[in-house]
């Protein structure tokens, strides 16, 4: 048992927060534990250059430590933004308490090319963080679902201290921990505990010594009876006979301070002089039947409806108000509203409007006192206005012209408007009439006639027909001033289904007209205001009362607290908090709306709702009302995991996750009828024994275990209690008479150690009238389990016919099984009732049973109920699972070692154990073995750990154990054993000995967890696929550079994908007799063989994936390779492991060229990589093909500065080849003329043309093969010409080769044409700078063509980059794609920045995705957004996926766009606050991506979606460069910095 709330190892709560500022907790309500010594901390993470990261600041009210709470005393905290990391701010939680949280920041801007006015700073709106109190009782630590509560109405209790003392014994020997007592204030007229005289003064009659006994009550409870004290703080009302509410009225709703309730009073006033004229009018004052009430309802509507004139509380005075509007008018005095303007005709075109249409006008733009109530005739026309309407009508008004006002029809033409108006007002006045004779005719059926209502009897002074609304306060010395009729304040009262956040006796209400109001006659409503300076001694008051309170409770119960201010109920907490930090706060709630519950429950800090089990109708509801408070599911998952022996010197970080609402679950409540009345009185027995079998506090009330024959009257009830437990001198578990208050001994029990322990896994399980209840703790597996046979109307005495229990590998004890009998026969419940002085229980007996049956057989216990076991029958039982026992506990044991187990794994280890997909792990294992598939689930995408994690992780986090992979788990171990069996494999056979750790670290998790039951086995394999994951993760991590260690989680994300797509193949590598690990271009889809390994593919994704993670020698290795193989000054496309290279793709040596030059400046020394050696496949400048095996083959070497010059020359001289074995075997789409290969260069730009409209040399490579559509071997797009991309790659490699030179690094300067014309790199480079825009820019304005290369004819779209240039179909330079932002990101300096930006606002408005960027504009003719591979249709754009370029949406442009977009938004940024908005446009832009990669079983991003994100079929779910390029910008950012 816990003694101390003392945490050895510091925790933390991780708390995400969105882009808006809310949490990232599904549900919004944030529920944590109470405080430890030391602290655990909160902690907010925010992404860097979130939204509310612009001049933003984070505001808490969580006090420091050492400091008091305030609920307006917030503090900040600055959010500096980064764009690389998570902003984490940790707060220490040192008190207990609700906790609000908000975030001031500027708005970010829409993204403009021109200066926009920056948005006015804004503040999130306010959210909730809660944390339990700490309760403590003779140094234990009780939480709040530890607690055992009972209820007394403390004016019965008896003499104090004597009689107190002897319940106080009988309760606490009961095993109850904490008392609730109804208020014990000085009580007002009406005796109710809730209808409190004096609030800060304790009862006289109990406590003659004031507030010193109740401290001496206290202090004797909770050393001496093991009882902590809980009271009800009544804040909405107090008595009507209260001292100082005469003296301060305005604390009440009245007239004054609420004259919108005038007509309320007038017509209270008028019911009550009805109920006495009753007699005098000849109507009846004794109603026997509805005819009787039927007269006086005729009575009602004729001397106090109609008399009252209330209409005139609704209507305006039409004789008044036309005479104000024509005088108004007269004398010129006019306001015409600037809405009547040419839209509405002008003044000429409401000379024609409708009568309704002018109504409409005045009600809208003219009338005063439409939405409340007031004074007779409050509403009215402003004159002003009114005159207006006269003017367009009539025309200014001459007096020569049109005489007096009567005259010229003015007053005619207002009043007939004024008449229409009312009309409307009329039927309202006839709406609320009916409802007042609808309310009124109910409540006095209710209270006078109906068989369940009081049936007050005759009609008379003292009962008058209706309960008043309002109590009249006595005039005296201090009130004699006031008008008297202010002295009638509103009663308090309720409204069925209403909604709680609304005011009943407020400005907008008009319940208390309408009489909807059920009212307590004793009870004033108090009214608050807004803040504490609207009635400031009410305040003032009821803050004194809290505090006193909250001196000696550990908790309070809010009375009412639904319709109490929240406001106000918020500012008292946090006044009790200042007194004491750790005060409980429980509340009833009928607000009808769960969401309305979460918002009391978190502004206010509430520690549970309670609830009523006496509110089940039946055996069915009860179970599901336990099953709602009983806890998670046995076998629940652990969301956050479990901390094994890994984590014992750092910090544990835990993300908030949901919280249902807390409950305190009553067995019975002061204000419930007890089973003697509703069900069957031997249901007291198994009602109490389920309600406290509940993960959550429970409770009950003094007469429920006395078993009490019907509830006890709060109000009027004057006899006093007595309890067989008060006289005994112990309470002993076990039978006997006078009620079950040894049982509930043991229940109490039980339920306080399930508490403290933490047992909060529960299975509840209904049969008929049977429920069985077992509720275990989650690690060391110890359990209870109930059975209980509940006694409701006409249960009879049956046993019920229990099915055998079986609990598999559970050991279980009992414990012990009664029954309980109870005479409740009218003549008992007569002769109990007719003590006059003492409330006493019906006669009752508990009997011990012996039927119980407890077998074990095959590793399981079998309970079986073989003998009597009637309604009203518990029986109590102690649980274990033996295999579940271990010295370290088991869930430790089951989650430690792992970091140790995996730490010596290099990335290709970590390849084999997260990843490979079922093409990956087939190649590898010679087909042997493939994923591994989940029945009614499917195929895991991956064969290690990623796989089964990315089905895991939603199982866990939604705790769904019916998952088909929970029900594989429970049927068998086939899961465990293809684990290990595959990683022994690879150690065995491929020779991974790195693994042997690892393996055996598994063998020993699975070995122990595969000893428990089998129904526990989905959730220990889980702890264990979790950690493992984790600290596989972890090591990946690990290894990868500092700033992948040090980023944000999306980066990290990214950056794993480097090792996803990163390993061993047997039918695939970089070499043709040698074995590397391999970069993949995509998985599933592109894992082996030939379809593996891409040239371009590769080195778009090389920056990110290698160099940007610090994957230096794969970069390395990748890049040597691809140079090995370098012929026609080109590097193929598919590297078939450089066996059968394919020379096809065009761009594809531009990207390679890119990554040397990356590799150079991010490498450390990576400049050396030029002079490396590289072997090479193909004889240098010779375009002779042979075969990988032939004696020429690698018989050369070249260095890489060698390769580079080669690439550079041959395209300089021209290439014009077809390719080697073209033809059927080589590519079956295409025709004979697409093989042939031409590229040159056009010196008068220096721009490299290429291709043609037979083949696609770029990335937009889709080849048609649809014979029906007549589209085979006709390119989707074949780019010919001078694609924008590969001139800006060519310029990018010019300059740096130029500057190497100059650096001494580079031996060549220049390249011969063919011609043996000299040229510089920088000759070369400054015709692309001069000639490029001119080529590929179409300027906003056509009168601007004539300066650029462009045919205005054929411009679809403006304020535009081409996509080519000089292509064999004009159109096709026009078309906007996204190709050009490689071009600006690799050579920003052919780019005029404001043309840049224009064309980047564009593309960012008419091309961009969720995700990727849209191949194609979507004005293009040419535009299908859907890829569907396997439509073989006749359309020819789209069948057999002829569009696979032409609108469907790419994401690895998505990395070059924001690289793009960042680097020319930046040029135009000058301050750091400027900077900022620059990076957190791209941060906004990334919003799906980062959801998308989270949600990817893949764990990658996709190939490509269709338009809009939609998801496409057959795109490649994880892909190289869609990660890589990602992590290219958080490169960029990094470098580029953001100061």
């Amino acid at each position: 048992m816990a003694t101390s709330k003392s945490n050895p190892t510091s925790e933390v709560y991780l708390l995400p927060l969105n882009d808006d500022g809310s949490p990232d907790v599904p549900g919004g309500y944030i529920y944590l534990p109470p405080p430890t010594t030391p602290a655990y901390k909160v902690r907010f993470a925010i992404e860097g250059t979130s939204s509310i990261c612009r001049e933003g600041s984070l505001w808490v009210n969580i006090p420091e430590e050492g400091k008091t709470f305030g609920v307006d005393r917030f503090r900040d905290f600055k959010l500096h933004p980064d764009f690389n990391k998570t902003l984490e701010i940790d707060i220490p939680i040192t008190s207990a308490g609700a906790f609000a949280f908000y975030v001031t920041y500027t708005p970010l801007p829409e993204f403009s090319t021109s200066d926009v006015a920056s948005p006015q700073p804004t503040k999130t709106s306010t959210y909730y963080l809660d944390v339990s109190p700490s309760l403590e009782l003779n140094g234990v630590v009780l939480p709040i679902n530890a607690l055992s509560v009972f209820s007394v109405i403390s004016k019965l209790m008896g003499r104090y201290p004597d009689d107190w003392d002897r319940h106080l014994k009988g309760i606490g020997q009961r095993g109850y921990n904490m008392i609730h007592f109804t208020p014990l204030m000085e009580r007002g007229l009406s005796n109710s505990p809730y209808s409190l005289r004096d609030q800060i003064k304790f009862d006289p009659g109990a406590f003659p010594n004031g507030e010193e006994d109740v401290a001496k009550l206290i202090e004797v409870m909770e050393k001496e009876h093991g009882l902590l004290g809980l009271t009800d703080v009544v804040w909405n009302h107090t008595s009507p006979d209260s001292k100082w509410l005469e003296e301060h009225p305005d604390a009440g709703y009245n007239i004054e301070t609420a004259p919108w309730l005038e007509s309320a009073l007038e017509l209270d006033d008028a019911l009550l002089q009805f109920s006495k004229d009753l007699e005098s009018l000849g109507l009846p004052t004794d109603l026997k039947s509805v005819d009787d009430l039927l007269k006086v309802m005729e009575g009602v509507r004729t001397h106090v409806i109609g008399v009252l004139r209330l209409w005139e509380y609704y209507v305006v005075d039409v004789e008044r108000d036309a005479k104000a509007a024509v005088d108004a008018w007269t004398s010129s005095e006019i306001i015409i509203p600037p809405s009547v303007d040419g839209k509405s005709g002008g003044l000429e075109g409401v000379k024609n409007w409708s009568l309704k249409q002018q109504t409409d006008f005045l009600l809208d733009r003219g009338f005063v006192g439409r939405t409340q109530m007031g004074s007779r005739f409050h509403r009215r026309i402003d004159p002003k206005v009114g005159a207006a309407m006269l003017t367009m009508i009539l025309g200014r008004y001459d007096a020569k012209d049109q005489g007096t006002p009567t005259d010229g029809g003015a007053i005619s033409a207002i009043t007939k408007i004024l008449d229409e108006l009312n009309l409307a007002f009329y039927r309202e006045y006839d709406g609320d009439t009916a409802e007042i004779m609808e309310q009124l005719f109910n409540r006095i059926k209710y209270v006078r006639l109906d068989d369940h209502g009081p049936k007050l009897g005759p009609i008379t002074a003292a009962n008058p027909l209706i309960e008043s609304y309002f109590s009249r306060l006595p005039q005296n010395a201090s009130n004699q001033h006031l008008d008297p009729k202010a002295l009638a304040l509103v009663n308090n009262g309720w409204i069925w289904a209403a909604d709680a956040m609304k005011d009943n006796a407020g400005q907008g209400s008009r319940a208390y007209l309408r009489r909807e109001v059920i009212v307590w006659m004793d009870c004033v409503k108090l009214r608050y205001g807004n803040k504490p300076e609207d009635s400031p001694f009410l305040w003032e008051y009821m803050t004194k009362y809290t505090q006193l309170m909250a001196k000696y409770f550990a908790g309070f119960r809010i009375d009412n607290c639904h319709s109490t201010p929240i406001y106000v109920a918020e500012y008292l907490l946090g006044k009790a908090r200042e007194v004491r930090p750790n005060v409980a706060i429980f509340a009833e709630l009928f607000t009808g709306s769960e969401e309305t519950d979460y918002a009391f429950v978190k502004r206010l800090g509430l520690s549970a709702l309670i609830r009523e089990a006496m509110q089940a109708w039946g055996t069915g509801e009860m179970s599901r009302l336990v099953h709602r408070h009983g806890g998670r599911p046995i076998g629940s998952f652990e969301i956050n995991g479990v901390s094994g022996d890994d984590s014992k010197k750092t910090a544990s970080v835990k993300r908030v996750k949901q919280s249902p609402l807390n409950a305190l679950f009553m067995d019975c409540t002061h204000d419930n009828e007890v089973p003697a009345q509703k069900r069957d009185a031997r249901d007291t027995l198994p009602n109490a024994a389920l309600v406290f079998m509940c993960d959550c506090a429970a409770g009950s009330v003094m007469g429920y275990d006395e078993i009490y024959p019907q509830l006890v009257d709060v109000v009027n009830e004057k006899r006093l209690y007595t309890s067989k437990s008060s006289q005994d001198d112990e309470v002993e578990i076990k039978g006997g008479e006078g009620g079950i208050g040894g049982i509930k001994k043991l229940l109490n029990q039980i339920h306080t150690e399930m508490g403290i322990e933490g047992f909060d896994e529960t299975h509840v399980h209904h049969e008929g009238e049977l429920v069985t209840v077992h509720r275990v703790h989650p690690k060391t597996r110890k359990g209870y389990l109930a059975v209980a046979h509940t006694a409701y109307p006409g249960c009879g005495d049956g046993n019920g016919g229990l099915s055998p229990v079986h609990l598999g590998g559970t050991k279980a004890k009992v414990l012990g099984s009664w029954m309980l009998e109870a005479d409740a026969s009218d003549s008992a419940k007569k002769e109990t009732l007719a003590d006059e002085k003492c409330l006493r229980g019906l006669p009752s007996t508990i009997t011990a049973l012996e039927g119980i049956k407890i077998e074990e057989h095959d590793n399981e216990t079998v309970i079986s109920i073989t003998d009597k076991f009637p309604p009203g029958s518990v029986a109590i039982f102690e649980t274990s699972i033996p295999s579940a026992d271990h010295s370290d506990g088991f869930d430790s044991f089951v989650t430690s070692g792992a970091k140790k187990a995996f730490s010596e794994l290099s990335l290709v280890d970590l390849n084999f154990v997260l990843y490979r997909c079922d093409a990956e792990e087939r190649d590898f294992s010679g087909g042997a073995r493939g994923v591994y598939s989940i029945p009614n689930h499917g195929a895991l995408v991956y064969a290690g750990l990623q796989g089964w994690w990315s089905v895991l992780k939603n199982v866990i986090y939604h705790n769904d154990l019916g998952h088909p992979i929970c029900n594989h788990l429970r049927d068998g171990q086939w899961a465990l054993n293809y684990i290990t069996d595959r990683l022994e494999d690879l150690m065995e056979k491929e020779g991974y000995k790195s693994l042997a750790k690892p393996i055996a670290w598994f063998k020993e998790r699975f070995d122990a967890i595969g000893k428990i039951p089998n129904f526990l086995l989905p959730r220990y394999f889980a702890l264990v696929v979790q950690t493992a994951y984790h600290a596989a993760w972890d090591r990946g991590l690990e290894l990868l550079s500092d700033n992948v260690q040090n980023g944000q989680p999306f980066f990290q994300q990214l950056a794993m994908v480097s090792i996803q797509q990163t390993g061993y193949m047997k039918s695939a590598s970089l070499w043709p007799t040698k074995s590397v690990p391999a970069l993949a271009a995509g998985l599933p889809h592109f894992s082996s063989d030939w379809a593996r390994c891409w040239g371009r593919d590769v080195f778009i994704s090389l920056r990110g994936l290698f160099l940007a993670t610090g994957r230096y020698s794969d970069a390395k290795e990748h890049i040597l390779a691809f140079g090995s193989v370098l012929k026609h000054g080109m590097i193929p496309n598919l590297l078939s492991s450089g066996k059968g290279p394919r020379y096809n793709s065009r761009d594809s040596i531009w990207f390679f060229l890119q990554s040397i030059q990356d590799y150079t400046t991010m490498v450390p020394d990576g400049i050396s990589i030029l002079k490396e050696s590289v072997p090479r496949r193909f004889l240098p400048y010779d375009d002779t093909y042979f075969e990988f095996d032939d004696p020429r083959a690698y018989s050369k070497s070249s260095t890489v500065e060698g390769i580079i010059q080669e690439a550079i020359q041959r395209h300089v001289t021209g290439l014009s080849f077809r390719e080697a074995n073209a033809g059927p075997g080589l590519d079956i789409q295409m025709k004979s003329e697409g093989f042939q290969i031409d590229v040159k260069v056009d010196w008068e730009t220096g721009i490299i043309f290429g291709g043609s409209q037979s083949n696609c040399g770029t990335w937009m490579d889709k080849m048609g093969e649809s014979e029906q559509a007549g589209s085979k071997g006709v390119p989707g797009t074949p780019r010919d010409g001078a694609a924008i991309e590969i001139t800006g790659l060519l310029y990018s490699t010019l300059i740096w080769l130029s500057k190497l030179h100059k650096q001494g690094k580079y031996a060549h300067n220049s390249v011969k044409t063919e011609g043996g014309k000299s040229v510089t790199f920088d000759d070369w480079a400054s015709k692309l700078r001069t000639s490029f825009e001119r080529c590929y820019y179409v300027p906003n304005d056509p009168a601007e063509d004539k300066s650029f290369d462009v045919d205005t004819n054929v411009v679809n779209r403006r304020s535009i980059y081409k996509d080519l240039y000089r292509s064999g179909k004009p159109y096709e330079d026009y078309q906007l794609r996204a190709n050009f932002p490689i071009a600006m990101t690799v050579a920003p300096e052919l780019f005029t920045p404001e043309r840049a930006l224009g064309c980047l606002a564009v593309a960012d408005k008419v091309i961009r995705g969720p995700t990727g960027m849209a191949t194609l504009d979507p004005s293009d003719l040419n535009y299908r957004p859907y890829y569907n591979n396997s439509e073989d249709s006749t359309d020819f754009a789209t069948s057999k996926g002829r569009n696979y370029h032409q609108g469907p949406e790419w994401l690895w442009p998505t990395g070059f766009f924001l690289r793009a977009m960042l680097k020319f938004d930046l040029m135009r940024r000058k301050s750091n606050a400027e900077r900022t908005e620059a990076f957190q446009q791209i941060t906004r832009r990334l919003a799906e991506c980062k959801k998308a990669i989270r949600d990817s079983p893949w764990a990658g991003l996709t190939e490509l979606t269709n338009k809009n994100g939609e998801y496409c079929h057959d795109s490649s779910p994880t892909q190289a460069w869609s990660a890589g390029c990602l992590l290219d910008l958080y490169q960029d950012a990094a470098e580029l910095g953001m100061d």
